[in-house]
């Protein structure tokens, strides 16, 4: 591996996009680790191009409806596609980042640990029971139990602090609407993994199937602290193979490279092959750069 093109074809393979090796989106979700997923049918758009031949868009929202694939906010921070058995050690991993992030807004719409406290308490009272509840509804609970949300912002904030506290997460949409649901009763096999453990299984699932990348991209992917993404680096090194190219390390998992027939992939919003990466210079020709901001969209 040596220039910016065979990066850019390992990564095709890594990410796959060529030689998809399963047929279920869950398992692809599970492959990557997390998928950006904000906009929805752009996610279910990427989700489909790396499963196998045959997979439709309603086969991809039945597995979401079923709750094989939920949809939370885990990193960065913006929703991600992530698989029920690993998002309790995510959230663990992430969530911390992800509140240092917001702690300005939530400073700003006057949030503190026990206004969220009392939000959650409302927020299970309304759900538990198996129950799937729109936004609006769950504003209307918060508004009845004497806490104020006229302002949308503020519910945007509880919710996503509910989500990385591991309260509530997705649930099946209802028309066009999202609902949500308690995460205990949505996904009660999640697995726990202590702190090293699920730093080590990130970086291995990261380097996996988005290498060959760097430490610097994986920080921006995961917003763990370079600190953080050495340690894992380091718990997890025995697993990867590392080269330099133009002075960047890269690491990646060491399985044989193929060559790759000519193919156009027509990728959605936010996808992986973009946004999984700070530095997207082997994949974006610099004479194309301007036409995409900092997240790697046109």
């Amino acid at each position: 591996m040596t220039t910016n093109f065979d990066i850019a074809q390992r990564r095709l393979r890594s990410q796959l996009l060529i030689q998809p090796m399963f047929e279920k989106s869950e398992d692809v979700v599970s492959w990557l680790g997390a998928v950006q997923a904000q906009d929805y049918g752009a996610a279910k758009w990427a989700l489909g191009l790396r499963s196998q031949q045959g997979t439709t868009d309603d086969d991809i929202e039945q597995a979401f409806n079923d709750g094989a694939i939920l949809r939370t906010h885990v990193m960065r921070p913006t929703w991600h596609f992530v698989s029920p058995a690993d998002i309790r050690w995510l959230l663990m991993l992430t969530a911390p980042r992800v509140h240092a992030v917001n702690a300005y807004g939530y400073r700003e719409l006057e949030l503190d640990a026990a206004t969220c406290t009392q939000c959650n308490d409302v927020l299970v009272k309304a759900l538990q029971g198996g129950k799937q509840l729109t936004r609006p509804e769950l504003a209307s609970a918060l508004e009845q139990a004497g806490i104020a949300m006229d302002d949308l912002q503020r519910m945007t904030y509880v919710l996503m602090q509910a989500e990385l506290e591991g309260v509530i997460c997705s649930r099946a949409r209802r028309g066009k609407q999202f609902t949500y649901a308690l995460l205990d009763e949505r996904a009660p096999q999640a697995r726990m993994l202590d702190r090293d453990e699920a730093l080590a299984e990130l970086t291995k699932r990261y380097f996996t199937s988005h290498g060959p990348a760097t430490l610097q991209d994986f920080a921006w992917w995961s917003g763990l602290t370079m600190a953080e993404v050495r340690a894992g680096i380091a718990l997890a090194t025995s697993q990867l193979v590392c080269e330099v190219v133009d002075d960047r390390t890269y690491w990646f998992s060491p399985s044989p490279l193929q060559d790759a027939e000519q193919t156009a992939h027509l990728l959605p919003n936010f996808d992986e092959y973009t946004v999984g990466y700070k530095d997207r210079s082997a994949v974006i020709d610099a004479s194309h750069i301007q036409h995409f901001d900092v997240r790697g969209n046109v």
